[in-house]
């Protein structure tokens, strides 16, 4: 029998600031035989996150640094090609973290078939029910805080965590909810998704069009961005405010420190809370996420969009393009 030849995306090495296409290389290789155990996958879906720029350095972090020259490691979508001696069905999709590559061989214990979501994609589960959603589901109604009434800002509203956050403020009765991106395009179609408010924060100071947004404040602040964002998100939160610090994408690619917010002496006088946390830490949260998230979705009171860009190697494409602003909603590299 023939092996079995896969196609996957290696890290040819670090990048300094902004990586390019030069730090990536695409990859033939053999597939390992299916052991005891295990299920062969065919990926149909690949995730292309903003945190995996983290990983591309060699620094300790809440997850290993990916290696030189192996393969790297993200959420996919797979189709079971060879179950093996497991209780899968070739046929069955499964979630997995062994994306950036056409095949992966998993252990079938760890393994199990994802329900289908009636008019949906299974690529939904890298996104809205997904670990995007699970971040902004926690982000805002745990780790904030958020309560009905509450005045809510959003940073990059229009990305796959943002638009769910500023979503779920509204069903959880947000009194106003504001956001902020980076095109034209992108504030209408935050606005378009119910936000009371948004601006494009290059139109001038993030501070100002904060306070032009939110002339009487916020109570919540979900932060995807830092620098500037949560400078201005302090100045406007109210006492007793909390913010929810999710990511800091504005540094990610940064050769030096980003110089944090000069006004947190504001957060001992307004009494505030900025609490970051990581989404691994809170996967007991999820049958309530999914339960919750599944009604929303069917009812149509959740929206979400998705920007595809085909084919494996086009992945590094879709993952430098998500540091350019290309992608509106959730990143997916489609394999089908």
């Amino acid at each position: 029998m023939a092996t079995l030849i896969g196609r996957e995306i290696h890290l040819a090495s670090r990048p300094t600031g902004w990586p390019t296409p030069d730090n990536f290389s695409l990859v033939e290789a053999p597939v390992p035989a299916v052991g005891p155990g295990q299920v062969l996958v065919r990926n149909r879906f690949l995730s292309v996150d903003p945190y995996m720029r983290g990983r591309m350095n060699d620094v300790k972090s809440y997850v290993p640094p990916f290696r030189v020259g192996e393969a790297m490691e993200g959420g996919a979508v797979g189709e079971v090609v060879d179950p093996g001696d497991s209780a899968l069905s070739r046929g069955d999709l499964v979630l997995h973290q062994s994306g950036w590559r056409e095949y992966a061989v998993l252990d079938a214990e760890r393994t199990s078939a994802l329900p289908p979501v009636p008019g949906l994609s299974p690529s939904v589960y890298l996104g809205a029910l997904g670990m995007p959603g699970l971040t902004a589901y926690v982000g805002l109604l745990d780790i904030a805080g958020m309560q009905p009434g509450d005045q809510v800002f959003v940073s990059s509203a229009a990305g796959a965590v943002g638009s769910l956050a500023g979503q779920i403020a509204r069903l959880r009765g947000a009194s106003r909810v504001i956001g902020s991106a980076g095109t034209a395009a992108k504030v209408a179609y935050v606005r378009d998704l119910g936000f009371d408010a948004a601006f494009d924060y290059h139109d001038g100071p993030v501070s100002q069009a904060l306070a032009q947004a939110a002339p009487d404040g916020i109570d919540v602040y979900f932060d995807n961005v830092g620098g500037d964002h949560l400078a201005a998100a302090i100045s406007r939160l109210r006492r007793n405010g909390r913010a929810a610090l999710c990511g800091a994408i504005a540094g990610y690619n940064a050769e030096t420190p980003v110089p944090g917010p000069a006004n947190l002496a504001l957060v001992i006088t307004k009494r505030l809370t900025l609490r970051g946390f990581i989404i691994t830490d809170h996967r007991d949260r999820m049958p309530d996420f999914i339960k919750e998230m599944s009604g929303w979705l069917r009812e149509g009171n959740v929206r979400f969009n998705e920007t595809y860009v085909d084919g494996i190697e086009h992945a590094v494409d879709a993952f430098l393009g998500v540091f350019q602003g290309t992608n509106t909603g959730k990143m997916i590299v489609r394999l089908d």
